[in-house]
C-alpha cells in the first residue's frame, strides 16, 4: 500500500513540474521583466518531449461500421468559451491563445496547410486568403476579419465501431474555422453604421441594429492530425488550477464541447440537413436523430 501511494505522489509531482513550465515560465524567479517567459535548457528539452498521445493503429479489418458526420461548434454557448477566449492579446499576452489565433498563427508562419473542402483534396491559396481576411475600405482605413468576429467552427469526424476492442470510438479527421462576414462587406457595415449614428444622434450605440448573418462561410479546412502538435503545444486556461493547462488537442480529442451535426455521409452526394430541411427545429431533431441512431449502432452490436 505504501509502495502505491509513493508511485501516486510521483506521478503527480512529474505532471505537475511539468505543467508547471507551460505557465508564465521564471516569472517567480527573476527581477527583471525581460526575463519572464525565458526558457531554460532543461525546460526546453521537456517540452521537445512533450508530444500529443498518438493514436492507436486500426485494421481496417477490424472497423465493422462507421460513418462521417459534420458537426458546429458553437462559441456563443457557455460550454464552448474555452474555444474562442482570449479574443485581445494586448491584454493578457501570447501565453494563452484562442483556438482561431492558435490555427491562423500556424498558418501565417506556414507551419500549417490549408484546404478549400473537407475532402482535403485542393489547398488553399495564403494570398487568396489574406485577401478574405484583410480589405482596404473607401475611407482608407483597413479591416480585417478579427478573432472576435471567428465565432463557429466546424469539424468533420469519423465514428466507428472496434470489434477488437468492442466499444464505439470518435477520430476527428478535421476543422474549419467560419466567419460570417470578410473583410469587404465588414467596409460596408462600417460605412452604414456610420451612417445611422449621424441620423440618429440621441440614439445609443447599443440601439444599432446589426445585420442579420445570412449564411457562415468556411475559411479555411485543416486536417486534424497534421494540427495535433501545434493544438497540444496550445494550453487552455484551467479555472480550477491555473498551473496545469489543459491542451486544445485533449479537450478536442475528448470532445469536451457542445455541437450540433449539420451534415452526415449519405447517397445524396452527402448533402447537409438544411438542404432538405428547411424548418430549424426541424434539422435540430433531424441532427438528434442521427446522433441517436450512431449511440444506437454501438448498442445493436451487442445484440445477438
Amino acid at each position: 500500500m505504501k509502495l502505491i501511494k509513493f508511485l501516486i505522489c510521483c506521478c503527480l509531482v512529474l505532471i505537475f513540474s511539468t505543467n508547471t513550465i507551460h505557465a508564465q515560465t521564471n516569472i517567480l524567479n527573476t527581477n527583471k521583466v525581460e526575463n519572464i517567459g525565458k526558457k531554460t535548457v532543461s525546460q526546453i528539452k521537456v517540452d521537445s518531449l512533450d508530444t500529443p498521445l498518438p493514436y492507436g493503429y486500426t485494421s481496417n479489418d477490424d472497423v465493422l461500421w462507421s460513418k462521417v458526420v459534420w458537426e458546429i461548434i458553437d462559441l456563443n454557448q457557455k460550454i464552448n468559451h474555452p474555444y474562442y477566449y482570449p479574443t485581445d492579446l494586448n491584454s493578457i499576452g501570447t501565453d494563452r491563445l484562442s483556438l482561431f489565433n492558435t490555427l491562423q498563427t500556424a498558418v501565417n508562419s506556414s507551419k500549417l496547410e490549408i484546404y478549400e473542402d473537407a475532402y482535403f483534396k485542393e489547398k488553399r491559396n495564403v494570398k487568396e486568403l489574406k485577401s478574405i481576411m484583410k480589405k482596404i475600405c473607401n475611407n482608407g482605413l483597413p479591416s480585417t476579419i478579427e478573432p472576435k468576429d471567428i465565432t463557429q467552427f466546424m469539424i468533420k469526424g469519423m465514428w466507428y465501431f472496434d470489434k477488437r476492442q468492442g466499444e464505439l470510438k470518435y477520430r476527428l479527421l478535421g476543422i474549419a474555422p467560419l466567419y460570417g462576414f470578410d473583410a469587404g462587406t465588414k467596409c460596408e457595415n462600417e460605412v452604414a453604421r456610420n451612417q445611422w449614428e449621424n441620423d440618429n444622434p440621441q440614439l445609443s450605440v447599443e440601439d444599432y441594429p446589426r445585420p442579420k448573418l445570412e449564411k457562415m462561410n468556411i475559411l479555411y479546412w485543416v486536417f486534424y492530425p497534421e494540427s495535433r502538435q501545434i493544438l497540444h503545444d496550445s494550453k487552455v486556461f484551467n479555472p480550477d488550477n491555473s498551473v496545469s493547462p489543459i491542451t486544445f488537442d485533449h479537450l478536442l480529442n475528448s470532445r469536451r464541447f457542445s455541437s450540433v451535426i449539420v451534415r452526415e455521409e449519405n447517397v445524396y452526394q452527402n448533402r447537409s440537413i438544411d438542404e432538405y430541411t428547411k424548418n430549424s427545429i426541424f434539422q435540430l431533431l433531424e441532427a438528434e436523430k442521427i446522433k441517436e441512431s450512431i449511440r444506437n449502432k454501438e448498442i445493436d452490436m451487442w445484440n445477438y
